[in-house]
């Protein structure tokens, strides 16, 4: 196993292959107090010297190992980021109401609080719960999601104003159509904050997982392999005016905009 602090729970159901589990310095105690919060945990961690490596799960991308799944959700809740296979292009998350891995997401990608920021979401009530919603917009929204969009609405009081774009008070809104995101949400149980895996000086995004880790192994505390998902990132589409505006063309059609 590579020098790295390893982590693992003895008989706990949720790390069922401990040899494996290689988490970095910063998270290990985040497993810890999140496992501690579920009512995950019976034994301490062990650890060996801290190398800030992250780990590596390769998931099936129709029928995603569930075991591979409460590990995701429970590094993302003790703070970590992850990089994830969508229905557009890989991307990096981490849990809406952590600000220290919301900014670990901004210097990665290399942007400010002027560039929105996506929350993922299991289904158009959740959404409306950020995002404020006329009959028009959700009209649009129900036709094009589950689906390859993000979509720029007017952000709620309930969201925190730190998620929202600095200027515009507005947020990033996407239901994506891809098995492991449906069943990391549906584990989360809330919205997940995430990015674009749009890396400084690149043109298109990685979509091998392999090259994904030789970039952001110290960068990132987990990759979800889940093979090749494509370089075409998201279609976002701004709905705050009174017609859409499509800001960035991608994967999702233009066709439901008239456009």
């Amino acid at each position: 196993m590579p020098s790295a602090l390893a982590c693992w729970l003895r008989q706990d159901p949720i790390f069922t292959d401990p040899a494996k589990v290689i988490a970095t310095s910063a998270t290990c105690q985040g497993y810890l107090q999140a496992a501690s919060r579920y009512g995950r945990v019976s034994e301490p961690f062990a650890s060996e010297t801290p190398d800030s490596m992250s780990q590596f799960f390769s998931i099936h991308p129709e029928n995603p190992q569930q075991r591979l799944i409460k590990q995701a959700a429970a590094i993302i809740r003790a703070g970590g980021i992850i990089v994830y296979p969508t229905d557009s292009c890989y991307a990096l998350g981490c849990h809406i109401g952590d600000k220290t891995a919301m900014e670990r997401i901004r210097a990665i990608r290399g942007i400010d609080d002027r560039h929105h920021l996506t929350l993922v979401c299991r289904d158009l009530s959740e959404l409306a719960t950020y995002a404020r919603v006329d009959n028009a917009q959700f009209r649009l929204l129900k036709a094009a999601t589950p689906g390859s969009y993000v979509f720029i609405l007017e952000a709620t009081r309930e969201l925190p104003k730190r998620l929202q774009h600095a200027r515009r008070r507005t947020i990033g809104l996407r239901i994506p159509d891809h098995p492991v995101v449906n069943a990391l949400l549906g584990e989360l149980g809330e919205p997940l904050l995430s990015s674009t895996l749009l890396l400084p000086g690149d043109e298109v995004p990685h979509t091998d997982a392999q090259e994904i880790r030789e970039r952001l192994e110290h960068q990132v505390d987990l990759i979800l392999d889940g093979g090749s998902c494509g370089i075409e990132p998201t279609t976002v589409v701004d709905l705050t005016g009174p017609a859409p505006v499509v800001t960035r063309a991608g994967r999702g059609g233009l066709a439901l905009f008239e456009l």
